[in-house]
């Protein structure tokens, strides 16, 4: 009777402690993203810049996809295409000085879903600094955000396309 009664204990606590178990996110890694130029007042504001709210869409069809910085920088900014994905749009433009990548501006991210917006937020700052380590598209995916990272990829190789056409 005694082994009964502990066998039951010892499955009621470890129930317990089965149900009540929290795990992590699959995005647990917090960064900020980092600029490793001055801000480009002709450059479109990403998500973050705009306090985390979208850009109100893509820039117009007629709108100029490529901008070089006043002042001689020889920097230039080409817009990639919109991507489209089953959690929302994703735009990228990046920042070319030579054929070197000193920065990429997520100008489009999921964000129509408090989930999508957190995501969002997460793998924006990762999503850069792989691009920056990379110098082009082919990047790591990030876990829990693979439409997200497939998306940015494909619009990033787009702008390089373009810069390079």
């Amino acid at each position: 009777m005694r082994r009964a009664g502990t066998a039951i204990a010892l499955t009621v606590i470890g129930m317990w402690l089965l149900l009540s178990f929290k795990s992590s996110s699959p995005v647990s890694r917090i960064t900020s993203a980092t600029s490793t130029t001055a801000p480009d007042a002709t450059a479109p504001a990403s998500p973050a810049d705009t306090g985390g709210q979208p850009p109100a869409g893509p820039p117009p069809p007629d709108s100029p996809t490529t901008t070089t910085r006043p002042g001689g920088s020889g920097s230039t900014t080409v817009n990639g295409d919109v991507v489209a994905t089953r959690y929302g749009d994703v735009q990228v433009a990046v920042v070319l000085s030579g054929n070197r990548i000193v920065d990429v501006k997520a100008l489009e991210l999921p964000f129509d879903r408090a989930r999508s917006q957190y995501i969002s937020s997460q793998v924006a700052p990762l999503l850069h600094d792989e691009v920056i380590q990379a110098q082009g598209a082919q990047i790591d995916t990030i876990g829990g955000a693979t439409y997200t990272s497939d998306a940015y990829a494909q619009s990033l190789q787009s702008a390089l396309d373009k810069a390079h056409a």
